[in-house]
């Protein structure tokens, strides 16, 4: 039996977005950008998405624009505030996902931009205080704050409107990247004053290569990708039709059946955790992750101190024996550092242990969790 706990990587598909996809790739072959009927017919699909995607957020579909995932997304708004927005400054944090943290890091060199990290408590959580010194020392310059909403590696949920809130105060610009949040917690852009976030459909049950900037209107941005008028000349290329579509469904799906998935999983979590203190009483629960209100009930992050393996052996271990989950982001998969997140506030002698991440959606069961426990133990007693 395959076992997959790895959906904060990538979810399955509904089968309401495969049909969708398939229909599309069959019948909307036209180039959008042409100005014959079939041409009209992808632009009517493109757009009729667009209208329905934005209404998950109470957004404008102007506010949209599609992006090949959460990565370009995330590119495109830190690169067009400091070169279309003047930004001088840039607040984040030190476990900001790589598309985040690794593109400040090149805007810093390339612009001379001051970027500033916000302190992290022990638990790996943002503080607002801290925030508010940092916007408070720099107080007439032009400042974008970039924290993410659902840290992708430990579940550590930010509060969104009052960062958001706090920002407005100081006249900053807040950019939130909400790739672990969008399809899994309502966001209200009319109730939340944050100018920027960003969106990938595969961890919706959408597909991959697809996702969404959000620009608050009023913001010019320009393009990343250059070449053609496409999104409005945000983003030069052809659009992926089928994938735009796909996507629609998906969001769509997620949203209508919110409350009911949010249930299941929560009580999924709250069993597999149990579980696995059952059986491993020493386990840790790193960052917010062992929570539901202040992590995020799709998200498991666990050290074990009673395995002697090193997290590669024990992923080999148990992908040997059937069960997807990672260590971390899956966009640093091959590399052999430590988890840039969990260093950052776990203690020496913890980094030392093994942790691995667990991540659920509604296709797992809980057949699955007692398959689990046997495999685990196997392997600790092996």
């Amino acid at each position: 039996m395959k076992i997959y706990f790895d959906n904060a990587a990538s979810t399955p598909l509904y089968p309401e977005v495969i049909d969708r996809m398939t229909e599309v790739l069959n019948n909307t072959y036209g180039n959008p950008s042409a100005t014959h009927a079939f041409g009209r017919s992808a632009k009517s699909v493109i757009e009729s998405s667009r209208k329905n995607i934005a209404q998950q957020f109470k957004a404008h579909p102007s506010e949209l624009i599609f992006t090949s995932g959460g990565t370009e997304a995330n590119n495109f708004i830190l690169n067009g505030a400091v070169r279309y927005l003047n930004v001088e400054v840039i607040i984040s944090s030190v476990i900001e996902h790589h598309s985040v943290f690794n593109t400040l890091k090149i805007l810093q060199k390339e612009h001379s931009i001051i970027l500033e990290y916000v302190k992290l408590t022990e638990k790996g959580e943002v503080c607002l205080d801290n925030l508010q010194v940092l916007l408070q020392k720099y107080i007439g310059k032009n400042i974008l704050v970039s924290l993410m909403h659902i840290n992708n590696e430990i579940g550590n949920i930010l509060p969104l409107k009052e960062v958001a809130t706090i920002c407005k105060k100081y006249n900053a610009y807040f950019h939130s990247d909400t790739v672990q949040s969008v399809g899994h917690y309502p966001i209200d852009l009319q109730e939340i004053p944050i100018d920027f976030i960003t969106a990938s459909a595969h961890k919706f049950h959408g597909p991959k290569g697809i996702g969404f900037a959000f620009v608050r209107k009023g913001i010019t941005l320009h393009s990343l990708i250059t070449g053609g008028e496409q999104e409005k000349g945000l983003r030069a290329g052809t659009e992926a039709v089928h994938n735009i579509a796909g996507m629609e469904i998906a969001i769509t799906k997620s949203y209508e059946q919110l409350e009911k998935n949010i249930v299941y999983l929560k009580y999924y979590k709250n069993k597999f955790i149990t579980e696995i203190q059952k059986n491993f009483p020493d386990i840790l629960l790193n960052g917010n992750s062992g929570e539901l209100t202040k992590g995020a009930y799709t998200i498991v992050n666990i050290g074990f101190p009673s395995f002697k393996q090193r997290n590669d052996t024990l992923l080999f271990q148990l992908d040997l024996k059937g069960v997807a989950c990672s260590k971390g982001s899956a966009c640093q998969s091959g590399s052999v550092e430590k988890s840039h997140v969990l260093s950052a506030f776990l203690l020496a002698e913890q980094l030392q242990y093994p942790s691995l991440r667990f991540s659920f959606s509604v296709f797992n069961t809980e057949e699955e969790i007692d398959i689990f426990m046997t495999i685990l133990r196997e392997i600790a007693q092996s």
